[in-house]
């Protein structure tokens, strides 16, 4: 069946789709996984599975945010045999987002550029999707991608953030504060460890000051691939002060010549030309906190290669989303195939094995 798909995708589906406009497209393909019913994939080999914050993942490969930012096709996630998914960015109200066009292909870099802003139905009608969706049979792992909305001021952003981790945080097997969209205006400067800190302590403070995740899911921070190595420090150090547990790398770059791409589109750059980015933030992460959380490699993941890589650099899960629009629906399983055979060519028995193996100096995964 696999293969069939796959033919129907490059020769058929692939090219209607990219006839249209990107954003109308995403919305076409969304409305259709919709309505996928709840059904569970073929189970996955024993090697690929993993244990993580007392939770079992049947494989490493999961879904990025962005693609299913109001959790409308989460059954669709599940069947394609992904072994979890990020919906969201998911803000407290509903809001438009930027102005269109706002969303652009870039097919021969097998990049997109988006700016889209966090356009979403609000935590509201969020949570109900997912309360739903669990109630319907869904078992797949599930990450919440929370952020602010756009016209919050400075001083509500952890307001924002503390009311979507409590309203979705029932919901989620683990929590992504989303501090790195480049398409928010001023959300990137949370980065900054103070800022980092304060944002924390005031939307948190209750789980920093115990230390603990007893009864709360995993909270998890998304990195930007545009900071230098003395910024990444001094963040990692922040991070493991305030006992985040895990830290997503990375969000959209705003490079765009140093990754190899001329475009005049403004925004986040996802897709092939962040990889070698993407990989080298993992590596200089894990060696930041020495292998002692996890890492969810995002960026450029488009085959078992790919995949590979940023396991072995460091990253304990993976996403994709840019890849799966070129790609096609059969890409989680061609990468997981791809993934057993590189764990037998390299004589390992789990994927957790694999694991930051090209970081000899640092502890374990």
């Amino acid at each position: 069946m696999a293969p069939l798909l796959d033919l129907l995708w490059q020769r058929v589906l692939r090219p209607m789709l990219f006839r249209l406009d990107p954003e109308l497209a995403h919305r076409v393909v969304l409305t259709l996984l919709a309505g996928v019913p709840v059904l569970s994939a073929p189970a996955d080999d024993a090697a690929l599975g993993l244990e993580l914050w007392g939770m079992r993942f049947a494989n490493p490969l999961g879904l990025a945010a962005g693609l299913d930012k109001d959790a409308a096709a989460v059954a669709a996630w599940q069947r394609l045999g992904f072994g979890f998914a990020e919906v969201g960015t998911i803000t407290p109200r509903p809001q438009p987002g930027n102005p269109r066009p706002r969303l652009w292909r870039l097919p021969e870099h097998r990049a997109l550029i988006n700016r889209l802003g966090f356009p979403g139905v609000g935590m509201e009608a969020a949570a109900k999707r997912l309360t739903r969706w669990r109630a319907r049979g869904v078992s797949l792992r599930l990450g919440v991608n929370i952020g602010p909305n756009k016209d919050t001021p400075p001083a509500r952003v952890a307001d924002d953030i503390a009311a979507a981790a409590q309203r979705l945080g029932p919901m989620a097997d683990f929590i992504v504060v989303n501090v790195s969209s480049p398409n928010t205006p001023g959300l990137r400067d949370w980065q900054a460890p103070d800022h980092l800190r304060d944002l924390i302590q005031r939307a948190f403070a209750g789980r920093v000051a115990s230390g603990a995740s007893i009864n709360r899911p995993p909270l998890l921070v998304k990195l930007a691939p545009d900071l230098d190595s003395e910024q990444l420090r001094a963040i990692c150090a922040t991070v493991m002060e305030l006992r985040f547990d895990g830290i997503v790398a990375t969000n959209t770059t705003l490079a765009r010549e140093a990754v190899g791409v001329r475009s005049d589109h403004p925004g986040g750059l996802s897709g092939q030309p962040l990889r070698a980015r993407a990989r080298a933030v993992i590596g200089e992460v894990y060696r930041h906190t020495e292998g002692r959380i996890p890492i969810i490699g995002v960026g450029g993941v488009a085959s078992a290669e790919d995949a590979w890589g940023h396991l072995c650099a460091g990253a304990s899960l993976v996403e994709l989303y840019t890849g799966l629009i070129y790609e096609g629906p059969g890409l989680p399983g061609r990468i997981k195939d791809g993934l057993i055979a590189l764990l037998r060519r390299e004589g390992h028995a789990s994927i957790t094995q694999a694991i930051g193996i090209q970081q000899p100096t640092a502890g374990a995964g």
